[in-house]
């Protein structure tokens, strides 16, 4: 039975993308079955997951208005040995034409509700915003996972997806809990940055993950080359950094 986890933060930035793109390799290295969905309208995850998103014949957006079902929805990323939902522009008028539909919050957990035995881990990127489709993704979730930097902004926004985590759990999905806090481009130099990850760990305890994702190029350059960071350089810092957050992930999910 599929876990399935949102990674979201309503402020843009911060490393949603990377973190989904990078878990769901790391994951498949511990030979973990994972299916990557991106429900982001630029579709970087669908890019950095090695797949052309100009060239799809259908995407998430088919998925999500009824005219496609997963299985042909479905791609293999060639480098990461993950599948995914690709996402493109199609995707934006998604919202527009949702309205209309019934059970419009619930459409992504319909569909992922017939893979649910096929899969070990579904990750979500969403896009850095509360939209429908932010939405569909927090209702099909068991759990959230919120990387974020750690700076002055990050803090107030943190408190802004945390009541509206809280809504939906209240409203729409009784299922959905923070999973926890991924700490991303990190700067151990940087007094402030070591401030914030103490009020963290004072303020969320355990749900701050032990795994910490330092600032790192080679995380930055693999997009470019339609890989993942821990396949483009493995033994990078960075890689590193999100192969131990996947073994903290395994471990994590066999508490829950």
């Amino acid at each position: 039975m599929a876990r399935i986890f949102c990674v979201a933060n309503q402020k843009g930035g911060v490393g949603k993308t990377t973190t989904c793109v990078n878990l769901a390799a790391a994951l498949a290295r511990r030979k973990q079955r994972v299916l990557l969905v991106d429900l982001d309208p630029q579709g970087n995850a669908t890019g950095g997951s090695g797949i052309d998103k100009r060239g799809l014949e259908r995407s998430v957006y088919h998925l999500l208005v009824g005219m496609a079902d997963l299985a042909a929805v479905r791609v293999a990323s060639p480098s990461g040995k993950f599948d995914v939902l690709p996402a493109n522009r199609d995707l934006a008028g998604a919202e527009v034409e949702m309205v209309e539909l019934e059970g419009r919050e619930k459409r992504l957990k319909k569909a992922l509700a017939g893979v649910a035995d096929d899969y070990d881990f579904v990750l979500i990127d969403c896009p850095p915003s509360l939209s429908l489709l932010t939405l569909n993704g927090l209702c099909s979730a068991h759990g959230v996972i919120i990387p974020m930097q750690c700076e002055y902004y990050a803090l107030e926004g943190l408190s802004d997806l945390v009541n509206t985590i809280k809504k939906v759990h209240a409203n729409l999905n009784r299922d959905l809990k923070i999973i926890g806090l991924l700490r991303v481009m990190f700067d151990p130099r940087m007094t402030l940055q070591q401030q914030v990850s103490a009020q963290l760990e004072d303020h969320f305890g355990d749900k701050v993950f032990k795994a910490v994702v330092p600032r790192n190029v080679r995380l930055a350059e693999a997009p470019s080359h339609g890989m993942p960071g821990v396949v483009y350089d493995p033994a990078a810092k960075g890689s590193q950094a999100y192969l131990d957050f996947a073994e903290e992930m395994i471990e994590r999910v066999r508490t829950l």
